[in-house]
């Protein structure tokens, strides 16, 4: 079953603030002020997909290579220190690279008909790697379709788009597949569990709102409240939660929230409402009263290629992806970044380049931005207030379960800027084009009630600040 901490606050818009006034106490406020009173959003954590065949990448290198990148894209001290990994639910009859074999690639004989499901304990190498991230202590998977098999669909095929046959408005010769597809997915995290894999959430599609060549197809909003009505029963009979619904763009998932909210029997059964930031960035709340999670975002690498940069002023660099949890977090109010891929082959936007022909990998900078956030901001904390009065600066700031907070700063300016905190027992992390997440001389200037921080141009700096 999907799980949610006890406590639940509001989500508000807006976090970076512009503050003139005097501090408690009489004291001059600093250029940073935390809010500590001021309770937002729960996270959940940061993640990435596996979906595609990718995780067979990292299978296919050499054992010391293999560990080497399994330790980058999974590992807490050194690595990007992931919390969720979504999972893709496979559609195809074919195991090809780019495609996800499907749990019952053959029809077995209408919507009605006794299933005849498979499972090969691998799934395009997704098991193994959900296996190893555990070692590593991660335990929060989200598992998301694409498409139904063709044969649930009114165009006969899992790509291309096309609608799952029963819905309304959709017509079918095949009959009703509804919920022969809802059996399916719970299937799937059946298997998963039997594996000693633990689904939190299930997603029955991706894009709804967007036909690709690959696995894709549409749901209307109208169309994804029906479906919860079935689908939300019988996942949590078999004790899994449900999301939705990966729209293309943030602000396009405003009218799946809407139809769901609208629909009471619906939004009994929504546990995360969730949407991509293409087509629009997460940049403000969605109008809904579930969670929400920002489940896939990448950068193009079509006019980049491979980019493995801080700041050359391309948006594949890693500032640019620092900005953008940013913003998911502070502005949109989401519980949850997953970036697109960890790993892939080529020009990639992904975290690491693998060139498994070769035995060989490449890092880029967007991997030690998003570490320097999934590092130090941990399940459970809750995005607490900040004022900055220095304009420059994009700055979010977290308190852990365990009282630890954690305070974000990213430095737009292509100037040095010396700043004061509210705070005293720091420790300061430089991620910019010569630092990756690492504790840095100079940057702490002065400590005491407020610390004094030097921060270099175009950095992002994370401060760890203990009880």
């Amino acid at each position: 079953m999907f799980r949610v901490p006890a406590l639940v606050a509001a989500v508000v818009a807006v976090t970076v603030l512009t503050s003139t006034a005097a501090h408690a106490g009489g004291r001059a406020a600093p250029d940073i002020d935390l809010l500590r009173g001021q309770r937002h959003q729960v996270v959940d954590g940061f993640g990435y997909s596996i979906a595609f065949q990718r995780s067979s990448l990292i299978h296919n290198l050499s054992p010391a290579k293999r560990e080497e990148a399994l330790d980058l894209l999974l590992g807490r001290e050194t690595g990007a220190a992931p919390t969720i990994l979504r999972l893709g639910i496979g559609s195809s009859a074919t195991t090809d690279y780019d495609k996800m074999l499907s749990i019952q690639p053959t029809d077995p004989g209408g919507p009605d008909a006794e299933p005849n499901y498979s499972w090969d304990g691998w799934d395009g190498a997704q098991v193994w790697y959900a296996k190893e991230a555990q070692e590593r202590g991660i335990n929060r998977f989200y598992a998301d379709a694409w498409s139904a098999p063709g044969y649930m669909k009114d165009n006969g095929t899992d790509t291309s788009g096309g609608s799952l046959c029963g819905l309304r408005g959709t017509a079918c010769a095949s009959g009703d597949w509804r919920e022969a597809y809802a059996r399916y997915l719970v299937q799937f995290a059946r298997f998963y569990r039997q594996e000693g894999i633990g689904i939190d959430a299930l997603g029955f599609t991706n894009e709804p709102d967007w036909t690709a060549s690959y696995a894709s197809m549409r749901f209307t909003p109208a169309q994804a409240a029906e479906f919860m009505k079935v689908l939300g029963p019988i996942a949590k009979r078999a004790g899994f939660g449900v999301a939705c619904c990966d729209s293309f763009g943030w602000q396009h998932s405003e009218a799946y929230a809407q139809a769901i909210e609208a629909d009471p029997a619906a939004r009994r059964h929504l546990d995360v409402m969730t949407g991509h930031g293409y087509a629009s960035p997460a940049d403000r709340p969605l109008p809904t009263t579930a969670r929400t999670w920002m489940t896939e975002w990448a950068p193009s690498s079509v006019a980049d290629g491979w980019n493995e940069a801080w700041d050359s002023g391309k948006g594949t660099d890693g500032i640019a992806i620092a900005q953008r949890i940013h913003d998911t977090l502070a502005l949109a109010g989401s519980s949850a970044f997953l970036f697109w891929l960890g790993s892939s082959r080529g020009g990639t936007a992904a975290m690491l380049q693998i060139d498994d022909a070769n035995d060989a990998y490449r890092v880029s900078s967007r991997l030690y931005a998003f570490a320097a956030y999934s590092r130090f901001i941990r399940p459970g904390a809750v995005r607490i207030g900040v004022e900055t009065a220095v304009q420059e600066l994009k700055v979010s700031a977290y308190r852990n379960v365990n009282g630890v907070e954690v305070v974000e700063i990213i430095n737009t300016n292509a100037a040095p800027v010396t700043t004061t905190v509210d705070a005293e027992r720091v420790t300061a992390y430089l991620t910019d084009a010569t630092h990756r997440v690492e504790k840095a001389p100079g940057v702490i200037a002065k400590r005491g009630d407020h610390t004094t921080l030097n921060l270099p141009p175009r950095s992002l700096t994370t401060l760890v600040v203990r009880p």
